[in-house]
């Protein structure tokens, strides 16, 4: 009787490509001769599991396999007339692709053995740092937006080597310790098997390459510190803990690496005359009791100037008057807040002998006398 794959990698006839996979990868761990040293048995069923892969992982041999058997893949390995064959697997880096097809971005490339050359990462450049500005905006300013220029110290690509940190007429060379990996990898074994670990070079600071005749304006770095004035729009409606990334306006990084952000923190400043609510202000206003009790029309300041206000006959202390629109505009969408006007009926605490004789006359008028206290008198009145 044939052999039977299906039972090799312990899935059923119809498991999809990934449920095949994912088997044996979970054999291929646990059998691994790496792991297992000097175990016959284990290595017996790693080639087993390792043939039952190369079968059920081909569109076309799973099909032949699926309908003749054993006997519809004789001569379909690579031209020979029998099937899977160990010799195939014995060089390290044959064996090392086979892992690097299966499980692509894993950790198995590492795992089982160093990485080959063609594989081997380009060392990356250094990016810059980001830097963070702390900017202080007014209301006034937050209600409508507003365009705001900073001055910022950073580091800037070097004028006298273009960034590159090398004196101009010189170049740079590859380092000869990691031979321009900018990497230094060492191996280790242990029960699991191999493991590899990786530095950045010493020697180039994992740059790949190395200056032999240092820039003296900037000392090797290619980069040199710098004032520069941007230019930044703030929208209306930002408060406090909002910020702006600015792509790409940070430091620039070591000889020729990117730039990092600068990241702008609105700090809201507190207003003299308004409470911010969201998108709407408020204004306390005290009128005199003359003015509650006949009405007015005050004029008030606004955050975008001044606009009038009338004050009915009767208004209460407490009372809140809405001017729609006179807030602050919303963040990223029409419309704007509005301006919440409290009335406060101001009491005078020094009165002249006529100004006292004439409210004494006025004090026994029932429409002077305020109604009883407690909760109806709140639920009945337009305090609030």
């Amino acid at each position: 009787m044939g052999k039977d794959y299906y039972n090799v990698l312990g899935v059923d006839r119809n498991a999809s490509a990934d449920e095949i996979k994912k088997a044996y990868r979970k054999l291929a761990m646990k059998y691994h001769p790496d792991r297992n040293k000097g175990d016959k048995g284990t290595e017996a069923k790693f080639k087993e599991a390792a043939e039952a892969y190369e079968v059920l992982s081909d569109a076309d041999k799973k099909a032949r396999y699926d309908r003749y058997g054993e006997e519809g893949l004789k001569g379909a390995f690579s031209g020979r007339g029998g099937g899977f064959a160990w010799e195939d697997f014995t060089h390290a880096n044959d064996f090392e692709d086979i892992f690097n097809n299966i499980f692509s971005n894993s950790i198995f490339g590492d795992f089982f053995g160093t990485q080959s050359g063609r594989n081997r990462r380009k060392p990356s450049a250094q990016r810059g740092s980001d830097l963070r500005v702390n900017l202080k905006l007014t209301l006034e300013e937050i209600s409508t937006g507003v365009d705001k220029t900073l001055k910022i110290k950073k580091y800037k690509k070097c004028k006298t080597c273009g960034g590159t940190g090398a004196k101009p007429g010189t170049g740079q060379r590859t380092c000869p310790q990691c031979n321009g990996t900018g990497e230094i990898h060492s191996q280790s074994r242990s029960f699991f098997g191999a493991f590899i670990s990786v530095q950045p070079c010493s020697a180039c600071n994992g740059e790949g390459t190395i200056v032999s005749d240092p820039c003296i304006a900037c000392t090797g770095t290619g980069r040199a510190r710098d004032t520069e004035t941007i230019t930044i729009n703030v929208p209306a409606g930002v408060t406090t803990g909002n910020y702006i990334p600015l792509k790409g306006q940070g430091d620039v990084g070591p000889k020729n690496g990117p730039a990092g952000d600068v990241v702008v923190f609105i700090e809201e400043l507190e207003h003299e005359l308004f409470e911010r609510e969201g998108d709407n202000v408020i204004y306390d206003l005290p009128i005199s009791f003359i003015q509650a009790a006949l009405g007015d029309t005050i004029e008030v300041p606004t955050l975008n100037g001044r606009a009038r206000l009338k004050i009915p006959a009767g208004s209460q202390s407490g009372k809140i008057f809405r001017m729609r629109g006179k807030g602050i505009q919303h963040l990223q969408r029409h419309g704007a807040g509005d301006q919440l006007v409290r009335v406060w009926v101001w009491t005078p605490k020094n009165l002249s002998r006529d100004e006292r004789k004439a409210l004494e006359q006025l004090s026994d008028s029932p429409n002077l006398k305020p109604p009883k206290g407690g909760k109806s008198f709140l639920k009945d009145s337009d305090v609030f």
